[in-house]
């Protein structure tokens, strides 16, 4: 009985000891990014103006790389065949915590840091998912983690994952079918948002292809008899299509982009070519719609006396959700606590609103409660999914924008560059480094987020939804 009260007893004090200790690396982590705080303002400012597209991100990469080589940690440029693709690591052993970083645009939503639709450079791309804010989080919450493996009171290794074109072409999907995400125990993540939370939903999955249509030009007056138009074809197609959004299932999703319609009105086009993405909350349903959908360019095809040519781009799976690690990242959050804003943000936010035809609901900085995971949430995608069929995922969601913001627009370009973007990704960053001690050090949470990975996962064996070859870089 002594000797079992005596476990017990020594159990608690160890717990204790624990507890202590993992509370004490949260405060060095806090006040690590503290430090960084206006050089990561810096990095973040820099990658917004820059405001670089899918595999066009030069400066935006390099300036993470100068901050994590002038950091101390090792950096590996060019992976899978991108240049703007890098791996910065630091430490040795396990655990092997890897944390994303994103950083690039998306084309036509250029932005000044003001709260009125202005652009800063007329045509150009912008920031409209806050992916400046993204990257340099993530890269400062690394820092503060490098910090204490330097100083010998964490052990294991942590890597930060330059991740190019999630916008468009999914750059993370080369960099898993190159095995770079194998070795880790588990990887963060973060999004911007308009709320802040422990994110524990899936996303959608998603495939992108293009069709081609190939016909015969002719005057388009004295002789189309001798034509055949590839702009028909697209037509019919995308009336096929669009006759299809009835039938399919709510959880769907069919957009496409027409690239080429021909080029002259007299002109009969023997070329055009059309953009489609399918999205559903599981890639089994977005694979079925996408086989149909791909079968309705044949008809089309037929219908229009043309050629056709269907060409993979690339696909991305649904986000595999982690509960364990989100639970954990709720408390860091609680920790934390909400987010506070002065009058002139919050006059900010206001016009933000007005603009966007949006309630003057202002900034949204609570901690939102941990929610169910649902089974078939809505909203975007992500190639972040492609890593949680690799690796357990933990993610989070953190407030940069005022409630209600529209997504993807100059709204969101505006509050990256100036204070509610850099408050926000400053707290992420705060977050993710807190989230990152507790995976370092308590052995039990980090087995239960892997337990939580291999349950949902299954026996499904991943491949990653891509063309042979390396990524598109310097295509259009």
């Amino acid at each position: 009985m002594k000797k079992s009260i005596l476990g017990v007893l020594v159990c608690c004090l160890m717990t204790s000891v624990f507890g202590q200790n993992n509370k004490s690396l949260k405060k060095e982590v806090i006040a690590s990014v503290e430090i960084q705080k206006e050089e990561l303002i810096t990095v973040s400012d820099k990658i917004w103006a820059a405001a670089e597209i899918a595999f066009q991100e030069k400066v935006s990469a390099e300036t993470l790389i100068a901050y994590a080589k002038a950091n101390g940690f090792n950096v590996e440029e060019g992976v899978a065949d991108t240049p703007t693709a890098f791996i910065a690591s630091y430490g040795s052993g396990k655990p092997v915590i890897g944390i994303l970083g994103e950083f690039d645009a998306l084309p036509g939503i250029s932005q000044k840091a003001v709260p009125e639709k202005t652009p800063l450079v007329q045509g150009a791309a912008g920031h409209g998912c806050g992916h400046n804010l993204f990257g340099t989080a993530s890269l400062g919450a690394a820092v503060a983690i490098k910090n204490l493996i330097a100083e010998g009171k964490l052990k294991g290794t942590v890597k930060f994952f330059g991740t190019p074109a999630e916008e468009k072409y999914f750059g993370k999907l080369w960099m898993a079918r190159a095995g770079l995400f194998d070795d880790l125990d588990a990887c963060l993540d973060w999004h911007p948002a308009d709320h802040t939370e422990a994110d524990v939903q899936s996303s959608l999955a998603l495939v992108d292809f293009k069709v081609e249509f190939f016909g015969q030009t002719a005057h388009a007056s004295a002789d189309p008899w001798n034509g055949r138009s590839a702009s028909d074809a697209l037509e019919l197609y995308t009336h096929g299509i669009n006759s299809f959004r009835e039938h399919i299932k709510p959880t769907v999703r069919i957009h496409y982009h027409i690239q080429d319609g021909g080029q002259v009105v007299n002109v009969v086009p023997d070329y055009s070519r059309i953009w489609v993405r399918v999205r559903d909350t599981k890639r089994e349903g977005m694979n079925e719609v996408y086989e149909r959908v791909k079968k309705m360019a044949e008809g089309a095809a037929i219908l229009a006396d043309v050629d056709y040519k269907i060409s993979l781009i690339s696909g991305i799976h649904e986000i595999l959700p982690n509960r364990a690690g989100g639970a954990a990242v709720q408390k860091n959050l609680e920790a934390l606590g909400d987010l506070t804003y002065t009058e002139s943000e919050t006059a900010y936010a206001y016009k933000i609103q007005e603009a966007t035809s949006k309630p003057k609901l202002g900034i949204n900085g609570k901690i939102t409660p941990l929610k169910p995971t649902e089974e078939h949430p809505m909203g975007g995608s992500t190639d972040v999914g492609d890593v949680s069929f690799l690796v357990p995922v933990v993610r989070l969601g953190v407030t940069v924008a005022p409630e209600g913001t529209p997504w993807h627009s100059w709204a969101v370009v505006a509050c990256g560059g100036m204070s509610i973007g850099h408050k926000g990704m400053v707290y992420a960053a705060k977050a993710l480094g807190m989230s990152m001690i507790d995976l370092f050090t308590d052995k039990q949470l980090l087995q239960d987020v892997k337990d939580e990975f291999k349950m949902r996962k299954g026996e499904y064996q991943y491949e990653a939804m891509l063309p042979s070859g390396p990524p598109p870089v310097g295509e259009e």
